[in-house]
């Protein structure tokens, strides 16, 4: 989406050999999780390949993980997570859902800088994992011009596994550069008034539609291994303190509004309530036969939700009584997210930029 204006002359004064310099410029490249190419096997063997193999993602000794994935996790996994996405899968864009809506937020925020900003800046998107690579995606702002670079993960929370490795991918593609840009890195946005203001919308535009108010909401954010917790990692406190927050706006009380984690994935305890098995306590134990769900952590709509969520989650809930399951999308590219995006990439870009 590299569709901003570029110009390339030589330098004035300089030798008639010299190559020419394009008009300098400013890139932001937004960045998310990624996503398979497709979902047969060996597109999601690939992705899975790449995603597990992270150590921001599964920091495992590789002499005793690598065998384990390679051998057993990656000869079944790709399998059961093929048809997973099969499910959600857009069939007629021919991609994952991540990556229309990633799509579709990119040309939002382009179209709010061309109007802020004009051409000087230019607005891309690039995937930590599958395509397009941050590495081909920073080459590509380079050589059309960009002396600097804004990079900004699209996770409100920050975390190792996210936030974390995506800047690592960042920076380790821009150790290839022969001449690097100046860049910055957007911190968290967990608290920021308008990502709250638009969370708190779109709760209370779901509820409106609805004939019966959902006994409680469940805020449900990607999981980590407590031990990350002890470590330093300040997830999980960033995700309580977005749903104190949103609590806060909407003017309610704590019984109507709970923190989960989903997306459990190996032997270790893990960030809890484990949402897949507090809603099923909630309907049994509790009486709320009636719950929504939200997933503040997730900037897009994706495997997580679509399926996860939406399916996996919501069989928990209706198997252990509950009558009436909401899931309220992610803020995908609703104007009150991209406002919300647009001011943490305005603000990011003072002193770059008249």
């Amino acid at each position: 989406m590299l569709d901003a204006k570029s110009t390339a002359a030589r330098p004035g004064h300089a030798p008639s050999d010299h190559p020419n310099v394009t008009t300098p410029k400013i890139g932001v490249l937004v960045a998310n999780l990624g996503t398979p190419d497709n979902y047969d096997y060996w597109s999601m063997r690939r992705y899975l390949g790449e995603f597990l193999s992270d150590r921001r993602v599964i920091d495992y000794s590789p002499w005793l993980w690598q065998p384990l994935l390679q051998l057993v996790i990656l000869s079944k996994r790709p399998f059961t997570s093929g048809e997973a996405y099969k499910s959600i899968w857009n069939h007629a864009a021919g991609e994952s859902p991540l990556m229309t809506i990633t799509k579709a937020q990119t040309a939002a925020l382009a179209a709010s800088m061309q109007d802020r900003y004009g051409d000087q800046v230019i607005v891309d998107y690039c995937m930590r994992y599958g395509n397009p690579s941050t590495r081909s995606k920073v080459r590509a702002m380079v050589e059309a011009g960009c002396r600097k670079i804004l990079f900004f993960p699209l996770y409100p929370q920050y975390a190792g596994a996210t936030s974390a490795t995506a800047n690592d991918a960042f920076f380790a593609a821009l150790a290839q550069e022969k001449w690097q840009p100046t860049v910055r890195t957007v911190d968290p946005y967990f608290q920021h008034p308008l990502y709250i203001e638009a969370l708190a919308q779109s709760i209370e535009t779901a509820y409106a539609k609805l004939e019966r108010k959902p006994d409680i909401l469940c805020c449900s954010y990607h999981g980590v291994p407590e031990r990350y917790l002890r470590e330093g990692d300040p997830y999980h406190c960033q995700c309580q303190k977005t749903t104190r927050l949103l609590r806060e706006r909407l003017g309610w009380d704590e019984s109507q509004i709970k923190t989960t984690f989903q997306s459990k994935f190996g032997p270790e305890e893990w960030l809890k309530p484990y949402t897949v098995e507090e809603v099923a306590r909630l309907a049994s134990e509790d009486g709320k036969k009636s719950i929504a769900i939200c997933a503040p952590a997730f900037s897009a709509d994706c495997i997580e939700t679509l399926e996860e969520i939406n399916e996996e989650i919501r069989e928990s809930f209706e198997h252990a009584g509950g009558e009436q399951f909401t899931y309220i999308p992610c803020l995908n590219d609703d104007p009150a997210h991209i406002r919300a995006l647009s001011a943490v990439i305005e603000e990011n870009l003072a002193g770059w930029l008249e």
